[in-house]
């Protein structure tokens, strides 16, 4: 950067080597929009690291595991090889548990404010190395665990409420899987509003019901205005 006298008085200013606009020097370093630019793509890379490791993670997961289709109605247990905590998905009232799903804390923690609070502090959770998930199928656990290491969002619409409370409940910043199920609740809203899922949806989450009825109402106000836009056209 190059150090300028400005004409019409003492102060400095300097040039940015980057965008080459000149700034007060007692901002310090670089102009503003530079600095934010380089912070924005600070924590683009960061995010990027953090996907890398998780799907190197589960690759290594994988690797000693008979991985079945994610939605198998006879699943085979997941080795335990390489992990260190591990989930269980306990449904109904009988709160039966069911196979393992193994992971790693560094990845949930990472994923998961709520995962990270049971996994950094001296929670049982965090003792036992076991996370029990309450009122979650195990073919749903397995689905959304597989979305936190490679952000695949492909489930079927029978997974559709269970991954929406569970990105809910454990504050996961998954937009994705959150517009997934939203949009495939809201492609079947005759259909699984009839379901039990959608009854029981009601009493435990009620904001969540709204969510699904905004996001009906916004796809149908979109779809009208398409069609308004099409015969005028």
């Amino acid at each position: 950067m190059d150090m300028e006298s400005e004409s019409d008085s003492d102060a400095e200013t300097m040039r940015c080597i980057s965008c080459q606009e000149d700034y007060d020097a007692h901002d310090g370093g670089t102009c503003k929009e530079c600095y934010d630019e380089a912070n924005d793509t600070e924590e683009d890379l960061k995010r990027e690291i953090e996907d890398l490791r998780a799907k190197v993670a589960f690759l290594k997961l994988c690797d000693s595991m008979d991985y079945p289709n994610h939605y198998s109605t006879a699943p085979t247990p997941y080795s335990t090889r390489f992990s260190d905590v591990i989930l269980v998905a306990l449904e109904g009232t009988s709160g039966a548990p069911a196979p393992a799903v193994p992971a790693h804390k560094a990845v949930l923690a990472s994923r998961s404010p709520v995962f990270r609070a049971m996994l950094e502090n001296e929670m049982e959770e965090s003792r036992s190395g076991t996370i029990k998930i309450n009122d979650v199928s195990y073919e749903a656990l397995r689905a959304f665990v597989n979305y936190l290491y490679t952000a695949d969002a492909d489930f079927n619409e029978h997974m559709a409420y269970s991954l929406l409370v569970l990105a809910e409940k454990y504050q996961h910043n998954a937009k994705l899987v959150l517009e997934a199920s939203l949009s495939m609740i809201t492609e079947n809203m005759d259909k699984l509003t009839k379901r039990e899922e959608f009854l029981e949806l009601k009493e435990k989450d009620p904001h969540l019901i709204v969510e699904i009825y905004e996001a009906s109402l916004s796809k149908q106000v979109n779809t009208a205005a398409c069609k308004d836009s099409s015969q005028k056209s």
